[in-house]
């Protein structure tokens, strides 16, 4: 798991979530998270099975915090935070082959997640967000340096990040990164996830 991890926002995106995710999918991004809190169940079911056979074949579909929603579409994985199902018994549920991302803010809660199994992490927010409205204080850098000397799998930096501090993140050891308002609230979406993309090209050579 490598370049731009993308993340669906219903409520920030100018375009909707069907052509961003189109968008992201041209621009050859690493994953496709749907996240769509706000959005009764029912239709939740509706809009990840779109995007389940738009990202087959292209890259991971993963849905956030709904194991039972990640199962009903047969999403590739499901990406869970700290207040939701525990990872270990996320695991025990879920088909083997079915990816498990957890959030974490801390090296503990890093080393515990690749305990339990889970597939890859997300680290944040790393900088100060207003994407996420329950988001934590801002961890920093240096976390992400922490984060990737303690585990083994993918890390995936997420909150606050845009083109002026993204090189920082990358620099840092980063293996994956997400960048959600300095994507989907521009008119040419393709093009601001492909200057991220970069970063990740220059980090190869």
């Amino acid at each position: 798991m490598q370049g731009y991890y993308f993340i669906t926002n219903s409520l920030l995106s100018v375009h909707g979530i069907f052509y961003d995710v189109e968008c992201a999918l041209r621009a050859g991004v690493c994953a496709v998270q749907y996240r769509s809190k706000e959005t009764p169940l029912s239709i939740q079911y509706i809009q990840a099975l779109k995007l389940r056979s738009m990202c087959k074949g292209k890259t991971i579909f993963i849905v956030n915090d709904r194991l039972d929603l990640a199962l009903a579409v047969k999403a590739d994985g499901v990406h869970l935070g700290q207040e939701d199902l525990p990872c270990l018994v996320a695991r025990r549920i879920a088909p083997k082959k079915m990816i498990i991302g957890i959030s974490v803010h801390s090296v503990e809660e890093a080393k515990k997640a690749q305990s339990d199994g889970a597939d890859y992490i997300s680290v944040g927010p790393i900088f100060a967000t207003k994407t996420k409205s329950d988001a934590k204080r801002p961890c920093g850098i240096d976390l992400i340096k922490k984060v990737k000397q303690a585990v083994d799998i993918p890390v995936v930096a997420i909150g606050g990040i845009n083109l002026s501090n993204a090189k920082q993140v990358v620099k840092a050891g980063a293996d994956a990164l997400c960048a959600i308002s300095a994507v989907i609230t521009k008119k040419d979406v393709l093009a601001e996830i492909l200057k991220f993309q970069k970063l990740f090209n220059f980090k190869k050579r």
